[in-house]
């Protein structure tokens, strides 16, 4: 699990790091890393749309980008969605 928890921050990092800040996502990136990394368990991850109601159903505070915790969310859900376990 550790080396799973190591792959997530690292790629969360690279592909925020691509706008300056490591910190946080901007929606480009974002839509870029779930076309990249998550497309086969993101439903239309291809589909700008799609991209900009899943940010913004995670963008809690409401800031245009993603920090790490709201991203985890996401990798939170579908862990659970990809392993069958009840939401």
């Amino acid at each position: 699990m550790e080396t799973a928890i190591g792959v997530l921050v690292s790629q969360f990092k690279a592909y925020a790091g691509r706008d300056g800040s490591s910190d946080t996502l901007s929606r480009d990136k974002f839509q870029k890393l779930v076309k990249s990394e998550l497309s086969n368990l993101v439903k239309n991850a291809g589909d700008p749309a799609a991209i900009d109601q899943l940010m913004s159903s995670l963008d809690k505070n409401n800031d245009g980008e993603l920090s790490f915790l709201e991203f985890w969310q996401l990798i939170g859900h579908l862990a659970s969605k990809h392993g069958g376990f009840s939401q």
